[in-house]
């Protein structure tokens, strides 16, 4: 069985591995949207995979380094693309949500990308 939780957060980026002249290399920002999924049983009495407040809590961190932020700026997101986001999140929560099935970014209503880890 599966669960998610959705987060948002507002940066920008740039990406500077693009060809010459591609709109993307230039300063831009994205409402990023956020799905971490986890997998489990959900086995009586709780009925459930884990607690909700439980995965809010794991991504919070992870949330604060990236909301408002210049994602060039991280360690690890110099050339921020969905991937790269994707792959970063995922190494950062898995340990503390070794439940973790899937992180999905969306940076616009249409594109976005799904990571399931190694």
């Amino acid at each position: 069985m599966d669960i998610y939780k959705d987060f948002h957060f507002e940066a920008a980026h740039r990406l500077p591995n693009v060809p010459e002249g591609h709109k993307c290399a230039r300063l831009h920002g994205h409402s990023f949207h956020v799905r971490i999924t986890v997998s489990g049983e959900a086995p009586e009495p709780a009925g459930w995979v884990m607690d909700f407040a439980d995965l809010k809590a794991g991504f919070r961190p992870l949330l604060e380094q990236l909301d408002h932020y210049y994602l060039n700026d991280i360690p690890g997101l110099e050339n921020p693309t969905s991937e790269n986001l994707c792959r970063w999140i995922w190494q950062r929560l898995q340990p503390a949500l070794p439940a973790l099935s899937c992180v999905e970014i969306r940076e616009t209503c249409t594109s976005g990308c799904r990571y399931r880890g190694e």
